[in-house]
This record gives structure tokens, sequence and C-alpha cells, in this order.
């Protein structure tokens, strides 16, 4: 049959459109691949960091009696923690108060590793308080901190921990305290680094809340075990009537800044935590500024959850800073991908 030109109008126009329609409905497709990918792309994204409990976010139930801290880790691990950080002063007076400290010392870390080993958590860290300024102006004084801090690095080593957090308390006066600060770092440090450990300065108050002061006295200690474990919160350099805790706080170190200088030093992170809103923000601190600061510095270490607020109960207040943590943390890690 012959084909006419108005027989054959139709059949290509036909062609054409089933053609366009093919080729809408395999780019629509391509394009619907490509968001569905990206969508579990940003579902599948984990933080940038490994999450840590620090065992302080449990002070009240431990105080309380209600939570025996031998079983950190276990509590820890219900919680969804991969790793824990412990705090001398829970298990210090019972150990000081036994008829011989140093094998109560031993029996009690014997049974935390096994636990830490039961429950499958790294034992990250110990925060040591209560055992003599290391910064003191005092060279006996300092000495005898010294001493008192090296049966928990003793500790830290037994456990597999790579680290203690240590107070930097002493001298009022700036240059008197790096002098004093700097001896006293440096003497525990060298003792630290023979049994593989760090030893950590936090922004605790006072004058080791000056992160530029900090600063200098790190580089002064000069060693590569010797390091920060920069705070979100704790850059209160003076409190009302020369309190060093609970008091009204008078001035304060630029939280921020602070945090961008130790960071460079830091091998541990802690992340403070108050108040939350509705939509689970943090409302004293802005958590994706400070995780982009920690980010910047190329950390990827663990980040402990330290709840200290009031509005939550401990296990509430920990749940919000962990799944805070994780959704920046997340986002952080896939913009940067």
């Amino acid at each position: 049959m012959k084909i006419t030109p108005t027989r054959f109008f139709p059949f290509s126009l036909l062609l054409f459109l089933f053609l366009g329609i093919y080729s809408c409905k395999d780019q629509k497709s391509e394009k619907d691949n490509i968001e569905t990918a990206e969508v579990e792309t940003e579902a599948n994204a984990e933080p940038f960091f490994k999450l840590s409990l620090a065992q302080w976010s449990l002070n009240k139930p431990i105080f309380a009696g209600d939570l025996d801290p031998m079983d950190f880790a276990e509590r820890a691990n219900e919680m969804g923690f991969e790793g824990i950080e412990y705090v001398s002063s829970f298990y210090a007076e019972k150990i000081k108060k036994a008829e011989n400290p140093e094998e109560a010392m031993q029996k009690v870390l014997d049974t935390l590793k096994a636990k830490s080993e039961e429950f499958n958590v790294e034992n990250v860290l110990i925060m040591v308080d209560g055992e003599g300024e290391l910064a003191s102006p005092d060279k006996a004084e300092r000495e005898k901190a010294v001493e008192n801090h090296k049966k928990w690095v003793d500790a830290a080593s037994f456990l597999g921990a790579h680290s203690i957090r240590v107070n930097l308390f002493g001298s009022e006066e700036p240059e008197e305290w790096k002098t004093s600060a700097t001896e006293g770092l440096k003497a525990l440090s060298e003792y630290a680094a023979e049994k593989n450990v760090n030893v950590l300065v936090e922004n605790h108050g006072y004058l080791s809340s000056n992160a530029e002061l900090l600063v200098e006295v790190i580089k002064d200690v000069n060693m590569e075990n010797c390091g920060t474990l920069p705070d979100f919160g704790n850059f209160c350099l003076k409190r009302e009537g020369g309190e060093r805790w609970e008091a009204k706080c008078i001035a304060e170190y630029p939280k921020y800044q602070g945090i961008e200088e130790m960071m460079p030093y830091a091998k541990a992170v802690s992340a403070k935590s108050y108040a939350f809103n509705e939509e689970g923000e943090e409302t004293t601190l802005d958590y994706k500024r400070i995780l982009k600061i920690v980010q910047d510095a190329g950390y990827t270490g663990f980040v402990g959850v330290e709840y200290e607020g009031e509005d939550l109960s401990p296990e509430e207040g920990i749940k919000a800073t962990k799944e805070l943590l994780i959704e920046v943390g997340s986002e952080l890690n896939t913009n940067n991908n």
C-alpha cells in the first residue's frame, strides 16, 4: 500500500510522542533514583566521632545510692554507648578507707575491667579529682599532687584507657600559674609516658579555663602525651565570693574561641549540656557551631556525653544529648563528604 504524506504524519507524530514520553519517564526515573540515593545516604550517615558516656552524667543516682558505680559499664551499654569515662572520686573514698588501699584499688580495677569486657564498652579515660593541686606554687604540695595522680595513671594503663583527665588549679596569678602548671604537668606526663597514657587538662575553672594561657602551658610542657580535653561549657574564670564551684559565674572566657584554641591539642572532648527545647536543641550552647570547630580540627575520637541539667532526669538528659550529637555530627559528616 502506498503511504501518502497525510497517512504518514499521524504515525510519525505518535512515534515522536511515544519516544518523548519514554524519555521523560526515563529522566524522571533517574532523578528519583538520585533523590532516593541521597535520602539513603543521609539516613545512613554517622557522626564523624565516637560516643562515650561521662560517668558524671549519672552523679545524681550514684550519690543517691540508686546506681552502684561498679555497674557503670552495664548502664552505658544499655544506653547504647561504645565508650565510658570514669570519675575517680566515685571510687577513691572506698579505696582510701580500706585496710589495704593498694589491694582495694586492684580489686576495683579488676571488677571494672571485667565489666567493661562483659558489656563490650571501651574504657576511654579517667577523670581525676581531689588528688591535689598540680599547679600549686608550693613545690612540696605540687610534687605531692603529682605522686597522688600516679596511681590513676597506673589504673588507666591497667584498664586500657588512653588518658587521665586532670585539673590544673593552683596560683591565681597568671605568670606564676603558668610556671607551676608547666612543672607539675610535665612531671606527671613524664611518668605517664612510661605507661603509654596521656595526661589531659580540662578547662575546669579559674585559669585552667583561660584557653590561651592553658595552650601556652601545653606548648611549654611540649610532650606528645600531654594535651587538652575541651569541655563545651566550663569556661568560668571567676565566681562570686571566690568560690571554685556552685556560685554564680561573674567572669567567663569566650567559649567558642576557647574550644577552637584548645582543639589542636585535644585527645578527648566533653559535650556538656544543660537544657533542651522541644526541638531537641541545646538552648545554652550552639552545638552545630561547636561540632564544626571540632570537625575542622580533624578530630575523630570519642566525644563524651556530660549532662548537667536540672529539667530532665539524668537518663533523659543523656539521651537528649546523645541524639543531638548524632544528628548534628551526622549532618556535618554528610556535608563534608
